[in-house]
């Protein structure tokens, strides 16, 4: 099934993932599945992200809180996960643009700032720049 994937600090990327072993890869454990949306969209976390240390991802509407950890969105289709649509995507790519510091809580709503997110394969671009030897 084609999902969109979310990890802290980067661009949401779709991705293709075909089985409970695949979706537990890309969560880092066991998956648990949020319903925050009136649409057919699951979020699909690590469902004990914020107990094993995770890093905080994005905030979740509907009085969920935070997510810890990557997660993913997919659709769900009467009692199990599909592809989302191309209109899904875009949509839940533009919402997820940004990510986010947390900075506190109150109650179980989180407090964060929202900040620019790096493009999926650009996390050592700057280094290699940084660190390729010395000049001659």
């Amino acid at each position: 099934m084609n999902v969109l994937v979310v990890e802290p600090g980067y661009l949401p990327y779709e991705k293709e993932i075909n089985g409970l072993e695949e979706m537990q890869k890309t969560v880092g454990g066991y998956i648990q599945a949020i319903y925050p949306y009136p649409e057919p969209v699951a979020i699909v976390c690590n469902e004990e992200g914020l107990n094993v240390g995770l890093e905080y991802n994005r905030s979740v509407p509907g009085g969920y809180g935070g997510i810890f950890g990557t997660f993913f969105l997919c659709g769900t289709e009467e009692d199990h996960f599909c592809s989302l649509t191309s209109e899904q995507v875009q949509t839940y790519k533009k919402y997820f643009e940004k990510s986010e510091i947390l900075l506190g809580a109150k109650e179980n709503e989180p407090i964060t700032f929202k900040v620019p997110s790096k493009p999926k394969g650009q996390e050592n671009k700057s280094h290699e720049k940084n660190h390729s030897g010395p000049e001659r």
